[in-house]
């Protein structure tokens, strides 16, 4: 039987190469699907943030919904119509330089 000695520990070697490649793509994945959640949160925060806004809550109140449901901060309360529009934003918490998360949701004035 011929071992050739070249080859011993290749494998290690390509081993110690692959491994932070494949942390890195876990990492950012996990990352996104966390992003993902966090803005599925701010968008179900928003929204309830607009009923109670369009039924005439405090502003605090409003506030206090997006920061509750996802640890965001309303940017804006506005009406359009018979509409009362909320917008909020909220840090990814990623050590990335992304943007803030956003949502907007609107609700029927006087909860018509």
């Amino acid at each position: 039987m011929i071992v050739l000695r070249g080859d011993r520990g290749s494998a290690t070697a390509e081993f110690a190469v692959v491994v932070p490649a494949v942390v890195l793509v876990v990492a950012l994945t996990i990352g996104g699907l966390a992003a993902a959640g966090r803005q599925v949160r701010l968008e179900q925060g928003v929204a309830q943030a607009a009923r109670l806004a369009a039924r005439g809550e405090p502003s605090a109140r409003v506030a206090e919904i997006v920061a509750a449901v996802a640890g965001g901060t309303v940017d804006g309360v506005t009406t359009d119509g018979d509409l009362v529009c909320v917008t909020a934003s909220a840090p990814t918490h990623l050590p990335l330089p992304l943007p803030d998360l956003r949502a907007r949701s609107c609700a029927l004035s006087g909860g018509r």
